[in-house]
């Protein structure tokens, strides 16, 4: 076998490989006259079919199955030979494939980056140094009684924050459109929900009162048709509310699984998950800041089949967080970034992983499973159900090994201390987001403006 091999790219090969006429015909020929024996013809008795009429009947078959596994046999030699670590698989060209003749083809394939792990000692990574105090977990039982709040009718114009229901019906053009009207609809005054025109017009109205407004849509709205034009809606108020806001009392404190019912007692569980809730949050941030510096520090050509395949993992992952939603139609240029971005990461994680001989650590996936369980109200259970589960541990082991490589990182780069608050923390400002025409649900809280009650007691 004769192979030749060309660079086409830091990462990309051009394989010339030829295998001789022999190799292939004396495999061919082996194969036809074991089915003799099987083969039944008219006019011949078992077994004894000349082994010309066999080839005449079966041989070029015969040919392509030995052809296919020669491609990957001779393929897999000769990378073996040249030392070459291939990413996917390869494509292949076929020059001479004949019987009689040398089998000639080229294969062209990419082969894992080779490089050299920056140097980290001068990556500079920020970390977040916060003190829980009283004013934040105040903030917090403010929090907790939102979820609790309930409404009550009142004789009086909306004000900011109360609900108001309405029906409205919009035109553009003097012509109805899709998303332009709704009965019975539920919104918070002042909450931002809508868009600024059409808020500032429920502030002050009153039950019963009906208004004409125009409203102007942003030159980026997600509906095509609407972009930057002016519609007119028909509002008609049918009832304001007011929130009312539970006492924080020993009936409101045991909702939360405060026994003793105790404002003591209720701050303490508060301040433990507020902790546990800040740990976490720095563990991420750093983390983030690690991976961010390890990508900017690094230029690597990452290999496309590896990009591929890591859209797929972007794309599952994307349609459990949108609770099985269709995203077929959404091209794969929408996860190009994502997915390069992490499989260069992949690549560079490994290399540290290779060069510094790191190792799983079993002490820390113990540490960190009992940290997980120590949520649950069956913590046992939950660490039992992780051991017996292979694909669950290897997610633990694989962010134990991510803990490791931050470490790693954090021990040679420069760390500064930043001064936040907890809430600065845990709730950076956003961007401001203009409303979504498709919310039409009929809702009367604000629960999706605030976290679960599981995860804050």
């Amino acid at each position: 076998m004769q192979v030749s091999v060309e660079s086409t790219s830091n990462i990309g090969r051009k394989m010339n490989i030829s295998v001789p006429a022999e190799e292939i015909d004396g495999e061919v020929e082996k194969r036809l006259k074991g089915m003799r024996a099987r083969v039944k013809l008219d006019g011949f008795r078992p077994g004894k079919v000349p082994l010309s009429v066999v080839s005449q009947q079966y041989g070029d078959s015969v040919y392509q199955e030995v052809v296919g596994e020669v491609f990957q046999s001779s393929f897999n030699e000769a990378v073996a030979d040249e030392e070459l670590s291939v990413v996917g698989y390869p494509d292949i060209d076929p020059q001479v494939l004949e019987p009689g003749k040398d089998l000639e083809y080229i294969a062209t394939f990419d082969v894992y980056p080779e490089f050299e792990l920056a140097n980290v000692e001068g990556l500079e990574i920020s970390r977040a140094n916060v003190e829980i105090t009283d004013a934040d977990i105040n903030k917090m039982i403010e929090t907790l009684q939102e979820q609790q709040k309930e409404w009550q009718d009142v004789e009086r114009a909306a004000e900011k924050d109360d609900l108001i229901v309405i029906d409205f019906e919009g035109t553009l053009e003097g012509e109805t459109f899709e998303g332009g009207s709704a009965k019975a609809f539920s919104v918070e005054v002042g909450a931002g929900r809508m868009l600024k025109d059409f808020d500032d017009a429920l502030l002050g109205m009153s039950a019963g009162e009906e208004k004409e407004i125009d409203v102007t849509f942003p030159n980026d709205y997600p509906a095509e048709n609407l972009k930057g034009k002016t519609a007119q809606f028909v509002l008609k108020a049918s009832v304001v509310r007011e929130s009312v806001l539970p006492a924080v009392d020993v009936d409101f404190i045991k909702k939360f699984g405060i026994e003793d019912g105790t404002e003591e007692s209720f701050r303490a569980e508060i301040r433990s998950n507020m902790e546990r809730e800040l740990t976490q949050n720095i563990k991420t941030r750093l983390k983030q800041s690690v991976m961010d510096g390890l990508n900017d520090l690094h230029d690597i050509e990452v290999p496309s089949f590896l990009v591929t395949e890591e859209i797929k993992h972007v794309r599952k992952e994307m349609k459990g967080n949108t609770k099985g939603a269709d995203l077929s139609s959404l091209p794969d240029d929408l996860f190009v970034d994502q997915a390069t971005r992490r499989v260069k990461l992949g690549l560079i994680v490994g290399e540290i992983i290779t060069k510094n001989k790191l190792e799983r650590n079993q002490d820390k996936v113990n540490a960190m499973l009992e940290s997980m369980a120590s949520t649950y109200e069956d913590p046992q259970a939950f660490i039992e159900y992780y051991k017996t589960n292979k694909e669950a541990m290897q997610t633990v082991e694989a962010a134990v090994m991510e803990e490791m490589i931050v470490e790693w990182v954090l021990d040679k780069a420069i760390i500064s201390e930043q001064k936040m608050t907890f809430s600065e923390l845990m709730s950076p400002e956003a961007p401001q987001t203009i409303a979504k025409d498709e919310e039409k649900q009929n809702e009367t809280d604000s629960k999706a403006d605030i976290q679960d009650e599981s995860e804050t007691v």
